[in-house]
């Protein structure tokens, strides 16, 4: 396996998740400085979390097939 590639998933991976979980902290203390309510964090919040993780998701299976293909290619 070629090094950059498992740098790519000791580092890049760990990186993306917590960026999301730095995000959602953000976003719910700004919310709850603004005031809203619990119905906003059982709908609206999750509802944002969902979408934030739910790209994060995908741009991981991105990078995963990426690597499968280059190194398909070479064999």
């Amino acid at each position: 396996m070629d090094s950059s590639v498992l740098l790519k998933y000791v580092f890049l991976i760990p990186l993306l998740l917590f960026v999301d979980y730095l995000l959602m902290i953000l976003f719910g203390c700004a919310t709850w400085f603004l005031g809203c309510g619990n119905d906003f964090y059982c709908g609206t919040y999750c509802l944002v979390g969902k979408i934030v993780l739910g790209t994060t998701a995908v741009l991981i299976i991105f990078l995963i097939f990426t690597d499968i293909k280059s190194v398909l290619k070479k064999l």
